[in-house]
């Protein structure tokens, strides 16, 4: 059995040989299909997603079908966890953006007055265990009023989304709104992350090193990187990542004074960054759990556990 979570930007797939990570954009020609025939030789897959929200799909619908029917063509016998808390063998509006209680349904087994942080390449999931049936259902929007999910990502966030300006060469500058940077371009240049993290696309199409993020970090303010030099795109990154920092720290606060939570799990690939930030616990480090692919590993234990009982 394979675990598989299948997201806009991202496919994750968990087996006995570790985790496999491939940048696979559902909104563009998509190569999923191709990428799971890869495993072919697994006995059956368990799945998850969050994909159908892509826009090249005119509904929910029409992504969870896809999504279905691309698995279904390697594995026929494929089982789908829903926000029922239940697995499916065929498409159904349950399916939609369930990864994330997928992974609170397993970590909560072992730790039930927990909570979790999983902040991937674009969005942060932010959820208590304590009263699992309250969760059960919640869709997305629910998730984002109640404060369990929070848009923003370790790589795909435009920077111009969470700050507003910089200090270049000690006067305030505002940001322009085009999509020049990412947090991807942030992290990379704070070493946060490293080029083997950065695996979404970046916003020119270029390449990822230093100088590439800083300069696309300078076009933020409409400049080339030889006018505000390194310091300057450094200015920029750091205004960034101290709005993103209060955002999700703030969020993590909130829910978890409002649910009397006793330990905090962070999961993604941000968990290294995060974990310390939130007085949490870094998923792989600490427990050994695939952090960066947690509701891949997540819905393939679940379905273990489903075949025992």
């Amino acid at each position: 059995m394979i675990g598989i979570d299948v997201g806009g930007a991202n496919l994750k797939i968990v087996d006995e040989h570790g985790v496999h990570i491939y940048y696979c954009p559902l909104w563009k020609e998509s190569d999923l299909e191709e990428i799971i025939s890869r495993y072919a030789s697994a006995d059956n897959a368990a799945v998850v997603m969050s994909g159908e929200l892509a826009d090249g799909f005119f509904n929910k619908t029409e992504g969870i079908s896809y999504i279905v029917n691309a698995v279904k063509k390697t594995f026929p016998n494929a089982i789908f966890y829903g926000t029922d808390a239940k697995f499916h063998t065929n498409a159904c509006p349950e399916l939609a953006a369930a990864n994330w209680l997928a992974s609170v349904d397993f970590l909560r087994r072992k730790y039930p007055k927990g909570m979790m942080l999983d902040i991937g390449s674009t969005t942060a999931d932010i959820v208590p265990f304590g009263q699992f049936e309250k969760l059960i259902r919640m869709t997305d929007t629910l998730r984002l009023q109640a404060g369990y999910l929070v848009y923003t990502g370790m790589l795909r966030t435009p920077v111009a989304a969470l700050a507003n300006s910089a200090e270049i060469h000690g006067v305030p500058t505002p940001f322009s709104t085009e999509y020049f940077a990412c947090s991807g371009d942030v992290h990379f240049v704070l070493g946060h992350l490293g080029m083997e993290e950065y695996s979404s696309a970046t916003p020119d199409g270029k390449e990822v090193s230093c100088e590439a993020c800083q300069r696309r970090l300078a076009r933020t303010v409409c400049a080339d990187l030889e006018e505000i030099g390194q310091d300057g795109a450094v200015s920029i990154a750091e205004s960034f990542w101290t709005a993103q920092k209060n955002l999700v720290c703030d969020a993590v606060d909130k829910v978890a004074k409002n649910a009397n939570v006793d330990m905090i799990l962070v999961g993604g690939i941000g968990s290294p960054t995060f974990a310390p930030l939130v007085g949490g616990a870094d998923l792989t480090a600490s427990l050994g759990i695939p952090a960066d692919a947690l509701p891949a590993f997540a819905v393939r234990e679940l379905a273990g556990i489903n075949n025992q009982s």
